[in-house]
């Protein structure tokens, strides 16, 4: 591997806003129990916009569907930040780089603590925006029956935390202990090869039985308001404090294995958008912004044709993510709301990767290699090229879309309309499209049997 010299780059400032009172959570070293918790819902300052449009120059151009609002989005840009950030991985990095971003840390002794896994609920729609979600490395997003998806956010590296104020920007005040992540949803089986993987711990709010007996080092957190099914936050301080509490227990993190470039790489295919269909009543957009040199999100609002511009409760600013990633992986049912993901030990799966307008054929592998023989730890998902060798992430946050093997995805038109996106299609467009299947594999009967009868 062909070593790279750091050169040092000053931390990310965001602008944050709102506050609430932060939780008590009374942690369990065996499975982490936090209950009891009193939260109440993070309401910004400001309420961000919440029915923003699609980028102006890819919008789509039906009379079926409609995109609401007409303000542009506002990407936060890096403040004093170099004009090229430098290549650094797959298997070392600089003691301030966030071996999940490529990015500086502002405090580089939290890349010593285990990273945190945090069960964010996507549905109802009244659980939008999400508070954290600008914050997280990497958020996973699969699905859980019924026609939803869910994510899995990770917080690893800087947590929220006053900043100082912006050329001609007031300060905003907020403070690590003023700030929430959620809102917490209940715990997924695949949530586990995810956790060991990254050898971090779980945030959800409790989970079926048959399901809890099958995840470790986990912390439920529930909300005070029975009537709010959104009512369960964490707050960065007490989620700090688990992580810490989590440190000698878990051991050294091993978060090494991917590479991150900020030169585009060659090939590719363009990629002014993509859609993803969960279901009928959960559609995402990702549309790429060359301004930002990243892909904001859009999702229906469980109509199948207003799309609503995602953003972070925090910031009030869209969600900018600068990988996007679709990773196909078997999928195995036991119920209709329990599923399995064959994520540990995979030695070549198919990914697609979307960073700087170009979708990229690659795979994924969580292979043992040399590293997990002589250490005993795993590490993280990794992404390679046909030949076994990195593919480089662009640096900064990635999404993750967990699909099953067979998805479908092609180029479609540029449209709102979901049986437009479905039914016409467009090679050279730019404009990719990806349907979800239910898996047709099913869970081994008696490990069925064993998460029914818990």
């Amino acid at each position: 591997m062909i070593k790279r010299t750091f050169v040092s780059l000053l931390i990310l400032s965001f602008l944050i806003g709102g506050c609430t009172a932060a939780p008590q959570v009374t942690v369990n070293s065996d499975k982490m129990l936090a209950s009891g918790i009193t939260v109440n819902q993070l309401i910004p300052k400001e309420s961000p916009n919440q029915n923003s449009p699609l980028p102006a120059s890819s919008s789509p151009s039906t009379s079926s569907g409609s995109i609401t609002n007409d303000s542009q989005p506002v990407v936060q840009p890096l403040a004093n930040s170099p004009s090229q950030p430098i290549a650094v991985g797959p298997d070392q990095y600089p003691s301030n780089i966030n071996p999940l971003t490529g990015l500086p840390v502002s405090d580089p002794s939290t890349l010593q603590l285990p990273p945190a896994l945090v069960s964010v609920t996507n549905f109802p729609v009244s659980a939008r925006p999400q508070a954290g979600l600008s914050f997280s490395p990497i958020v996973f997003e699969l699905y859980i029956g019924e026609g939803m998806s869910r994510f899995l956010a990770m917080f690893y590296g800087d947590f929220p935390q006053k900043t100082p104020a912006l050329a001609g920007q007031p300060e905003t005040g907020l403070t690590s202990a003023d700030a929430d992540i959620g809102p917490i949803r209940s715990g997924r089986l695949p949530y586990e090869s995810i956790r060991k993987l990254y050898n971090g711990f779980l945030v959800m709010a409790s989970a079926w039985k048959g399901v809890a007996a099958n995840l470790n080092s986990f912390s439920d957190i529930f909300g005070s308001d029975n009537s709010n099914i959104n009512s369960a936050m964490i707050n960065v301080t007490q989620l700090s404090s688990i992580a810490q509490s989590n440190q000698k227990r878990l051991g050294d993190t091993a978060l090494n294995g991917n590479e991150f470039d900020p030169q585009q790489v060659s090939g590719g295919k363009t990629a002014n958008s993509v859609w993803m269909m969960w279901s009928m009543a959960d559609q995402v957009f990702w549309r790429y912004d060359p301004t930002s040199g990243a892909y904001l999100r859009w999702q229906d609002n469980a109509d199948g044709k207003t799309y609503t511009q995602a953003t972070d409760r925090l910031t009030g600013k869209p969600l900018a993510f600068d990988n996007v990633v679709f990773l196909f992986a078997n999928h195995r049912e036991c119920t209709d709301t329990a599923f399995q993901v064959d994520l540990m030990y995979i030695n070549k799966m198919k990914a697609e990767i979307f960073r700087d307008g170009k979708m990229y054929d690659a795979y994924w592998t969580t292979a043992s290699g040399q590293y997990e023989v002589q250490t005993g730890k795993l590490r993280p998902i990794r992404f390679i090229d046909a030949d076994g060798n990195p593919f480089p992430l662009k640096p900064g946050q990635t999404w993750v879309e967990i699909v099953p093997t067979g998805t479908p995805y092609w180029e479609t038109v540029d449209s709102s309309n979901y049986l437009d996106l479905l039914n016409q299609k467009q090679p050279g467009s730019g404009n990719w499209a990806f349907r979800f299947f239910a898996s047709q594999m099913v869970m081994d009967q008696k490990v069925c049997d064993q998460i029914r009868n818990q």
